[in-house]
């Protein structure tokens, strides 16, 4: 699998995130042909920054006040895949549920992310990871910087008020970072939560490429520059999840179990309740749930209106390894009948070490033609096994 990589350390921003593709090796002239179908054609060099040689975007804009909808008029008419430009629409979007959270829903205006230059940064930064297409892209943690910084609205402490809106909603890990002003730009922001997930480490894999995207300001002491790069790995891919616990010892187990039941149907990844001996020697039980980060909320409310609970203790941003998994309609024959079984097959790499039919499906056709349950977990693991060892892959 490859996987790009984004390495905000110096921070983010629009025209820095589409340098460092470019850098990547993204087709240059497909990129500019995309931004140039929006705004002015831009001007792309190769400059150092505190010695790193990197790619500069130069988009020539002017200063723009536009509503969403002006924007979204424009990026439709970008010369791109639709992909790129829903893509482009989303990151948009994005933008303005941050401004109007911020500012009120009356507020119709971008300032900043609403310029030619912030239009062309991301249309440029969508086209390009199209044209990379890596099977995953990842964020490390991206540095916010330290001290105040001047907009429309005043004086702020940085990260402005659109960025930290922008990173609440999104999977981003950030440190605050080395720099005196502002480090990550709303539509830096914006881009690397739509199209990344934020992960403390790395997998196991080799780096085939590098790139370096600049911004405008030269520190001799700091390189202004986002680090990219692409890997090749195999194995377990990585997700972030948050993890939701509480202790319980005066709920039956039948409230417990509907619990459990409402979290999974709410988005939770697992659910599970361990007996444990609490204080004063008391029976109870330790819930668990895993949770993507953008669900805790709703699931902590339901733990805690089914359970009665009076607190739930969360562990944000955990890293886990998930094995690729695919989902695969296995035909088997039951009683001179052909039936469409779907099965989980889990791979690491190129090898599944998982076949797991999908026991709902199972128990509903086993309870209907009475056939005991096992029977027929049987009958489609060994069909599924037989499919992988011919080489069947889905």
């Amino acid at each position: 699998m490859r996987l790009l990589v984004f390495d905000p350390f110096h921070g983010a921003a629009g025209d820095m995130i589409c340098g460092a593709l470019l850098g990547l090796g993204a087709d240059k002239e497909l990129v500019i042909r995309a931004m140039s179908s929006v705004v002015h054609a831009p001007d792309i060099e190769t400059v150092t920054r505190c010695g790193i040689a990197a790619i500069k975007v130069h988009t020539h804009a002017s200063p723009v006040h536009r509503t969403l909808e002006e924007v979204v008029e424009i990026v439709q008419k970008a010369d791109a895949p639709p992909t790129v430009i829903a893509q482009a629409k989303k990151i948009f979007a994005r933008i303005a549920r941050a401004e109007e959270t911020i500012h009120g829903t009356h507020h119709v205006h971008f300032h900043e992310v609403g310029a030619d230059d912030a239009i062309a940064d991301v249309i440029g930064s969508c086209m390009a990871v199209h044209l990379l297409s890596p099977d995953r892209i990842i964020s490390l943690p991206v540095a916010l910087g330290t001290g105040m910084f001047t907009c429309a609205h005043g004086t702020f402490p940085v990260p402005a008020p659109a960025t930290l809106e922008i990173l609440s909603s999104g999977r981003l890990l950030t440190m605050s970072g080395e720099h005196a002003g502002e480090q990550l730009t709303p539509t830096g922001a914006a881009i690397l939560s739509e199209i990344s997930e934020g992960v403390f480490g790395l997998p196991v894999g080799t780096i085939l490429k590098t790139g370096y995207g600049a911004g405008s300001r030269d520190d001799p002491k700091s390189p202004n520059v986002l680090r990219a790069f692409l890997m090749e790995y195999k194995g377990m891919s990585g997700d972030i999840v948050d993890i939701l616990e509480t202790n319980v010892d005066d709920i039956t187990g039948e409230c417990i179990g509907t619990a459990l039941s409402r979290v999974m149907k709410e988005g939770a990844r697992d659910a599970c309740a361990v007996p444990v001996l609490m204080k004063k020697g008391r029976p109870g039980h330790l819930i668990r749930v895993i949770s993507p980060p953008d669900r805790s909320g709703v699931l902590a409310e339901i733990l805690a209106l089914e359970l009665g609970t009076l607190g739930i203790r969360v562990t944000q941003a955990v890293h886990r390894f998930v094995a690729e998994r695919k989902i695969q309609d296995v035909p088997v024959q039951i009683n001179g009948k052909e039936i469409q079984f779907p099965v989980k097959f889990g791979y690491i790499g190129d090898s599944c070490y998982l076949v797991k039919p999908e026991y709902g499906f199972a128990e509903e056709y086993a309870k209907k033609h009475n056939i005991p349950v096992r029977e027929i977990i049987h009958l489609v693991t060994e069909e599924g096994m037989k499919i992988i060892r011919t080489g069947g892959k889905n």
